[in-house]
């Protein structure tokens, strides 16, 4: 009998620090999932769709994206690759296609605190006619990411100035400030905004987007590998001219350990 129950005792005790150890891992990968300047490889598909609009009653839209993170170092240097690539499958108008390609590359310095990033951003005229830009852009990126107990908040920044392409276009000269904010609920949960693009537009001097929004996470293992599903809501306050009034959002991310 006392065998038998110091087995049990053990097996018991296995188990508890098995779930502690996947509950930190958890919370982890889940402020990992959140935090533009982490140092893992992530694939995430995207479907964003706007129900309602300003000033366009009637008028809806959906863009489908899918994004890739990507660590690398050069030397000593860590950096992140990270691009993005957008398919609109409506449009208020009626047009559909791809839509310009955005890349960064950003430097990241790992702190006690936390860490930081610096690097560049670049607009690639991609898009089908009607949804590109037609201008090529480029631009400084910077960040933070603090860690706390209970999760990770930041701020990251990134600028795109057009340094090319169709003259007879308007410029792309915006900077977007995106706020970084993830709070572990456990067993796989977190909340935090949405993804929030708060967007300035250095061309017309006026601000082109003031998203509020709320985000809920869940991690879950598939396959072996983790991913990581979103559901969001945003509202833009930025409601003159034809502009996105409501947004859902649902993502499935892809982690990659490295």
């Amino acid at each position: 009998m006392g065998k038998a129950r110091i087995t049990a005792i053990t097996a018991l005790l296995a188990c508890c620090a098995a779930g502690a150890a996947f509950a930190q891992e958890s919370g982890n990968l889940g402020n990992a999932a959140n935090d533009p300047t982490a140092s893992i490889t992530s694939y995430q598909f995207q479907d964003y769709y706007t129900y309602n609009f300003h000033n366009a009653p009637n008028a809806t839209a959906n863009r489908l994206q899918f994004r890739a993170a990507i660590p690398f170092s050069t030397g000593d240097l860590n950096h992140i690759f990270r691009i993005t690539v957008p398919y609109q499958t409506e449009t208020p108008g009626g047009a559909d296609g791809w839509s310009d390609i955005t890349i960064f590359d950003l430097v990241t310095f790992d702190r006690s605190w936390g860490r930081f990033g610096i690097g560049a951003v670049a607009l690639l005229p991609t898009g089908s006619s009607g949804l590109s830009a037609e201008k090529w852009g480029l631009g400084p990126a910077a960040g933070f990411v603090a860690n706390e107990p209970w999760g990770v908040w930041g701020l990251f920044n990134q600028n795109i100035f057009t340094v090319g392409g169709d003259n007879s276009r308007p410029d792309v000269d915006i900077s977007i400030l995106q706020p970084v904010f993830n709070y572990q609920l456990g067993n796989g949960w977190s909340v935090g905004p949405s993804e929030m693009l708060v967007t300035y537009d250095w061309e017309n001097g006026d601000w082109a987007s003031l998203p509020l929004g709320i985000g809920v996470n869940k991690l879950v293992p598939i396959g072996g590998n983790p991913w990581q599903f979103t559901l969001s809501y945003e509202r833009n306050f930025k409601d003159d001219g034809v502009r996105p009034a409501d947004t859902l959002n649902f993502t499935a991310k892809l982690l990659v350990s490295n």
